[in-house]
C-alpha cells in the first residue's frame, strides 16, 4: 500500500432518462389518452468518509468515475428506474476542493460523513404531463437533464490534536512510540519518516488524544530541501504544536540554531500555522552526562528567548515523557471547555482554523508549482523534452496509523 495524501480525478453524474410519448391502447377504451411516463433520475456522485481508509492510493491510479444514467419512461404511465449513487470511501480527515474555482466543496472529518460532489440529471418528463382540455393528445415528451461533471481535488489532512515538529533525527518518531502505541520506523539517521504517524496518547483511563508525527523539515524546506514542506499541511488541523530539540545532534550542531531553523521554515509556509500554540521539549538527555543537563537547557532557553513551557525528555528512556503527556492533556481539555462554553472563542477557533486550512493549501500547491517549474526549467537547460512536468506526488510506503 502506498501513502497518497491529494489525488484529483474527474466525477460526472449520470444523465436522466427521457420522458416518453405514449397513449393508452386498448380493446373497447378507443380514446384511451397519454399515458407516457417520466424518465428516472440519473446517479449521483457521493463522497463518504471510511474509518477504515488511510490513503487515497485508489485515486492515483483511477481517475474517472461516472454514475449511470436513469432508464427511459415506458407507457402505462411507468416511469423508469432511478440509477444508482455511486459512492467514493475516503479517509476521515479529507477536505473535496473544485480544481476549476478553487472552492471548498466539503470536508470530511467524521466517519460516516457524506457530500454530494455532482448530482445526477432528473428524468425527463413523459407527455401525460402536457395533457390539456384543449390538447387531449400531446406528442410532447421531454429529454432527461444531463449530470453534473466536474474536477475534483481530494487532500488529506490527518487529524490530530498534537502535531511533532523538529529536524530529521530529532527524536519525534522515538517519542511518540513512548508515549502511544504507534510503531513507526526508528533508525539512528536522518528522514527515517517519510509519511505522516499517528497515535492515540492515554494520559489515564478516559482521556486521552491523538498525536500526529511527521517528516522532518531542514533549512531550505521551503524550496523543496529534504521533504520540502509536503507534509505540514498536516499540522493544520491540530491544537498545539510540540517542538522536540535534540540537545545533542550527531552533527555537534547548535540546537538553539537548528530550533530557530524550524521555526523559520514554520513561518514561511504558514504564519497562521506559526501562530499554534508551541510547547518546546528539550529531547534525548539521556546521552548528555546528568551534571551537564542544566548548563545545556539553559543554554538553549536563552538563546531563544523562549518564555512558554519547557520539558526535558528523553524519547528512549521515556523520562519525563509523561509530564508533557499530562500537560498536552490539560490544555487540550481547557480548550474544549472554553469552545463548549464560550460561542465568541469558538467563533474565533472556528475562523483561525479556516484561515489555516486556506493557508496552507495555498502555500501547499505554490511549492508544488514552483517545484515543477524548476524541474522543468532544469530539463529545459539540459535539452531533455521529456514530459514528466505532470508529475502529481511521490509515493512512500504508508505508517499512518490509529493504534492504543
Amino acid at each position: 500500500m502506498r501513502f497518497v495524501d491529494e489525488a484529483v480525478i474527474y466525477v460526472e453524474a449520470g444523465a436522466g432518462g427521457n420522458g416518453v410519448a405514449s397513449f393508452r391502447r386498448e380493446k373497447y377504451i378507443p380514446f384511451g389518452g397519454p399515458d407516457g411516463g417520466d424518465g428516472g433520475k440519473g446517479g449521483d456522485i457521493i463522497i463518504e468518509a471510511d474509518a477504515d481508509a488511510n490513503t487515497l492510493v485508489d485515486y492515483r491510479y483511477t481517475r474517472k468515475f461516472r454514475a449511470e444514467r436513469g432508464n427511459n419512461g415506458r407507457g402505462a404511465n411507468c416511469s423508469g428506474r432511478g440509477a444508482p449513487d455511486v459512492i467514493l470511501k475516503v479517509p476521515v480527515g479529507t477536505t473535496v476542493v473544485d480544481v476549476a474555482t478553487g472552492d471548498v466543496i466539503g470536508d470530511l472529518t467524521q466517519a460516516g460523513d457524506r457530500l454530494l460532489v455532482a448530482a445526477g440529471g432528473g428524468g425527463g418528463l413523459g407527455n401525460t404531463h402536457f395533457k390539456t382540455s384543449t390538447n387531449r393528445a400531446p406528442r410532447k415528451a421531454l429529454p432527461g437533464f444531463a449530470g453534473e461533471a466536474r474536477d475534483i481535488r481530494l487532500e488529506l489532512k490527518v487529524i490530530a490534536d498534537v502535531g511533532l515538529l523538529g529536524l530529521p533525527n530529532a527524536g519525534k518518531s522515538t517519542f511518540i512510540r513512548a508515549v502511544s502505541s504507534a510503531k513507526p520506523k526508528v533508525a539512528d539517521y536522518p528522514f527515517t519518516t517519510l509519511v505522516p504517524n499517528l497515535g492515540v496518547v492515554d494520559a489515564d483511563r478516559y482521556r486521552s488524544f491523538v498525536m500526529a508525527d511527521i517528516p522532518g523539515l531542514i533549512e531550505g524546506a521551503a524550496e523543496g530541501a529534504g521533504l520540502g514542506i509536503r507534509f505540514l499541511k498536516h499540522l493544520a488541523r491540530t491544537r498545539i504544536l510540540l517542538h522536540l530539540i535534540d540537545v545533542q545532534p550527531m552533527d555537534q550542531s547548535d540546537p538553539a540554531h537548528n530550533a530557530k531553523v524550524i521555526m523559520d521554515e514554520l513561518e514561511r509556509f504558514s504564519p497562521a500555522l506559526a501562530e499554534l500554540p508551541v510547547v518546546l521539549v528539550l529531547n534525548k538527555l539521556d546521552q548528555v552526562p546528568e551534571e551537564e543537563h542544566n548548563a545545556i537547557c539553559t543554554h538553549i532557553v536563552a538563546e531563544l528567548g523562549w518564555t512558554g513551557p519547557v520539558f526535558r525528555t528523553s524519547g528512549l528512556t521515556g523520562e519525563g515523557t509523561k509530564a508533557v503527556v499530562y500537560y498536552l492533556m490539560d490544555q487540550i481539555d481547557l480548550e474544549r471547555e472554553r469552545e463548549a462554553e464560550e460561542p465568541d472563542f469558538a467563533e474565533a477557533q472556528r475562523q483561525r482554523r479556516q484561515r489555516l486550512e486556506q493557508e496552507t493549501r495555498e502555500n501547499s500547491l505554490a511549492q508544488r508549482e514552483a517545484h515543477r517549474a524548476a524541474r522543468r526549467a532544469e530539463r529545459e537547460a539540459a535539452g531533455d523534452d521529456d514530459d514528466w512536468d505532470d508529475w502529481n506526488e511521490d509515493d512512500y510506503d504508508v505508517e499512518y496509523e490509529y493504534v492504543r
